[in-house]
């Protein structure tokens, strides 16, 4: 999976509310825009250039990925669009469009998390009460106060900015009073799945919020869009992964994904590789190289050509059509990085997960897999990192395996009966009267009845 994958999971929620007869006008950079044009109506789009020289960054430099240095993350706005919209939505924890153009219009301003309502009420908790600061070192737990489930963590598991101050705490305190000052927030998330979190944040927030995923369940409706989402090109035919996968037994491949903006030594490669290996299972790996090159890349093609020969793995290198894999009834269970969308997708397949949490709110994602709903293993990982740092954790092919070995055996039938239970709710919740369903409409209906309030206030204005 690239970089455009994850970007274009932004811009689906605007496509469910043009499904549901919304006009939607997406404002955004002509890099950005190519991303999701054929999936969108280009005439729905307004461009505007990227400031890049404005603030001191390289042309072209419209998103970010693994290679993206951290003091190239910085705030865009939206000032000077020439629309007037009924509603504006932007998508948060990327750095916010400033709050005062919605105000200034008089219109509600909605944010889209692209993340689980559990890591944004537990990001909250640990904010507001310091519980981390009761541990007696970075390796010892700590209880998570105030939420729905018992939920332990470390300070070596927390992202980096709720630790000490730094400046994206400040961005971060930035984005939170922006959330509270909005009309509301929407997720990528539905009832079954986590609705007690659903009701905590909304408490604890104090705005309303709306539930409305699985989004790639609304939006990604047939199989040019799940092969070709967030990436310009046609998925492989009866060649490659397909052909092999379709060569594998049911629920028998176990499928390797940490996302679009990973980065592994090779040294950490070297222990996955013998993991799989050692397991016995058949597997897809999506691998993405970096620049050590030396004896780990040699190990890396060695370790493919024995794959091939022994037709136990298959590796793809850079990209993969994520969704048409995880709906193959060949996989049975896969390793994840917790990843929000990567988690909802697995879920929707039904599937249960080896967790890797890396960066981000990876590690919140991974108690709401693991520890609350009870569909995944974990690794074992232990220190969050930087998303463009290699990190100083190595976990062990032992540890790798031991996981492995749990989900892809007898051992993980409990956790694929849950996982297929939520899979069936994703479901009904998109389905006419399902929650997702109802909050979409309940959104609509609300912003229908904000714009004809309007209206009648300019008629009978003097």
């Amino acid at each position: 999976m690239g970089k455009e994958t994850e970007l274009k999971s932004i811009f689906l929620p605007f496509l469910l509310f043009a499904m549901h007869g919304v006009d939607v006008t997406i404002i955004t950079t002509p890099q950005n825009a190519t991303i999701f044009q054929k999936s969108v109506d280009l005439d729905s789009t307004h461009l505007v250039t990227f400031p890049a020289a404005e603030v001191g960054l390289p042309p072209g430099i419209e998103s970010f990925n693994a290679d993206t240095p951290p003091e190239m993350f910085v705030p865009q706005n939206l000032h000077g669009s020439r629309h007037s919209p009924t509603s504006l939505r932007t998508t948060i924890p990327r750095p916010p469009t400033r709050l005062h153009p919605a105000a200034k219009l008089r219109i509600p301003r909605i944010i889209f998390f692209a993340t689980s309502y559990l890591s944004r009420s537990a990001a909250h908790v640990v904010e507001q009460y310091a519980p981390l600061l009761a541990a007696k070192s970075d390796s010892d737990p700590f209880a998570i106060p105030g939420l729905p489930d018992r939920l332990e963590m470390t300070r070596l598991q927390l992202p980096e900015w709720l630790r000490s101050p730094n400046q994206y705490t400040e961005l971060m305190k930035t984005i939170k009073e922006s959330e509270k000052k909005s009309y509301g927030s929407v997720f990528n998330s539905f009832y079954d799945l986590e609705g007690a979190y659903y009701e905590h944040y909304k408490g604890v927030i104090g705005t309303e919020s709306w539930g409305i995923g699985p989004v790639s369940l609304w939006a990604n409706q047939d199989a040019s869009d799940k092969a070709s989402r967030g990436y310009d090109k046609e998925v492989e035919g009866e060649e490659g992964w397909h052909k092999w996968l379709n060569t594998r037994a049911e629920r028998s491949v176990l499928y390797v994904t940490f996302g679009s903006l990973n980065k592994f030594p090779y040294s950490q490669l070297v222990e996955i590789a013998r993991a799989l290996e050692d397991s016995g299972k058949d597997f897809i790996w999506v691998v993405r190289k970096n620049d050590e090159g030396g004896e780990g890349e040699k190990f890396l093609e060695e370790f493919e050509k024995r794959m091939k020969e022994s037709k136990k793995g298959y590796l793809i290198w850079g990209w993969a059509p994520q969704l048409l894999i995880l709906e193959n009834p060949a996989i049975g269970g896969l390793v994840t990085h917790c990843g929000w969308n990567t988690v909802v997708e697995s879920m929707n397949a039904g599937l249960p997960m080896v967790t890797w949490p890396l960066f981000a709110e990876h590690f919140f994602n991974e108690k709401l897999v693991v520890d609350v709903l009870k569909i995944g293993v974990s690794v074992g990982a232990k220190e969050w990192r930087n998303w463009n740092d290699f990190g100083g954790e190595i976990v062990k092919a032992e540890d790798i395996g031991n996981a492995i070995g749990v989900v892809m055996s007898e051992k993980g039938e409990d956790m694929r009966r849950r996982a297929k239970t939520l899979s069936d709710g994703a479901k009904r919740a998109i389905e006419d009267g399902g929650s997702s369903y109802n909050n979409l409409d309940e959104l609509i209906r609300e912003l229908n009845q904000i714009k004809l309030s309007k209206a009648q206030e300019t008629t009978l204005a003097p």
